[in-house]
Formats: C-alpha cells, sequence, structure tokens
C-alpha cells in the first residue's frame, strides 16, 4: 500500500480497532482532545523538548512536511503551554495534520474554532520559555508510550495509537476484519435474545454459561 493508500483506510478505523488488533499494549493513554471530532491521520515528526520551553517546536515546524503531525515529549509537565494558536496557525500554513503534546497548550478555542487535531495533557495560560535545549526526529516518550520519528499517528475522540509503518499494511488489515466481526455481533444483538453466541462463547469459557 502507498502511504495516500494507508493514510485513506487509517481515515475509517476507529483507534480501538488498531489497539486491539495491536494486543492492547500501544498507544498513547492519558491525553485530552481539544479540536473537536476531526480524525488525526499522519506521520510522526518527533520533538523532545525541555519541561516548559518551546524553542525545539519551532525549529520543527520549519522542517516538517505537509502531512506531519508533530508529536511532543514535554515530560508531562503542564507548568507552561508548549503551544498556542500562533504555532498551531502557523503549522497549518505549513501543511501538518496535527499536534500530539505530552504536556499543555493554551488558545484551545482557537483549536476547537479551527477544527486543527490536537491531542494534549492540559490547558495552561501561561506561556513557553524559549531557551532550549531539545532534539528532533529521536524516540519520544508520551505517557509510556515510545514513538519513532515516522510512526503512523493516529487520534480519534478514545486516544491516541501510532505503529510503525513496515506494520502498516497488516495491521489495517486486521482491524478491517474486526469491524466486519462487530458488524456480526452488533446483527445479533438486534435479534433481542437473550442468547448471544459472541457473549456466551466468553461466558463458557470461564464456566459461567
Amino acid at each position: 500500500m502507498t502511504d495516500t493508500e494507508i493514510f485513506a483506510a487509517l481515515q475509517t478505523i476507529p483507534t480501538s480497532h488498531l489497539s486491539d488488533n495491536l494486543d492492547r499494549m500501544q498507544g498513547i493513554a492519558g491525553l485530552n482532545r481539544y479540536h473537536g471530532s476531526k480524525k488525526l491521520v499522519g506521520r510522526a515528526l518527533t520533538v523532545k523538548v525541555r519541561p516548559g520551553d518551546n524553542l525545539l517546536i519551532y525549529k520543527a515546524l520549519t522542517l516538517g512536511r505537509p502531512g506531519d503531525v508533530l508529536v511532543v515529549d514535554g515530560h508531562g509537565e503542564t507548568s507552561n503551554a508548549l503551544v498556542g494558536e500562533l504555532i498551531m496557525l502557523y503549522a497549518i500554513q505549513r501543511g501538518f495534520h496535527g499536534f500530539v503534546i505530552d504536556g499543555a497548550i493554551r488558545d484551545c478555542a482557537a483549536f476547537a474554532e479551527a477544527g486543527f487535531p490536537c491531542h494534549a495533557r492540559a490547558l495552561n495560560h501561561k506561556g513557553p520559555y524559549k531557551l532550549g535545549p531539545g532534539q528532533i526526529n529521536v524516540p519520544v516518550n508520551l505517557c509510556g508510550q515510545v514513538v519513532q520519528p515516522g510512526d503512523w499517528v493516529v487520534g480519534d475522540e478514545d486516544g491516541v495509537v501510532t505503529f510503525a509503518p513496515a506494520s502498516a499494511e497488516q495491521l489495517i488489515a486486521k482491524a478491517l476484519a474486526t469491524a466486519d466481526k462487530e458488524r456480526g455481533i452488533k446483527a445479533e444483538i438486534s435479534n433481542g435474545q437473550v442468547y448471544q453466541k459472541w457473549l456466551f462463547d466468553t461466558l463458557e469459557k470461564q464456566h459461567l454459561a
């Protein structure tokens, strides 16, 4: 599959289906969504910053390519916002698809109005320092999940999942199979019967049926 095909497929797949097929062991949990309902899909441009400092975010924005998602390891520190409206507007101009930030943001109304995908840990009106140091395109850790430069990033109302490009095609196939299976279960639920094969199979395995 080409990146264009992968991008199109991921637009239709919920993060829960991706997570289920990553053994429920991967993904970024603990961030909030600040932009409304738009799906986040793109490739990770990673940044590691000193807590409360966004100098290297400035640099990363100049290096990004259309379709990138800015993934920022801010060490979970929320005492200073790392991005706000101005950085968001520049990112839109540069073709970024969104932000995932283990830290704080501000100007949340601007993110909601623009519908620009942004998942972050918290809000804080206090602005950042711009002194450095930091690193760009290195492995980063967000809420316990390691993200590599170039990983696929998918975010929705349930959270954010990341995975290596090499696994994308197989993961998409498995996630689509999960969606087919769940459609069958939904159809069975709609019959209104107490006995549901999908449910009783699970209970029987635990000797509870």
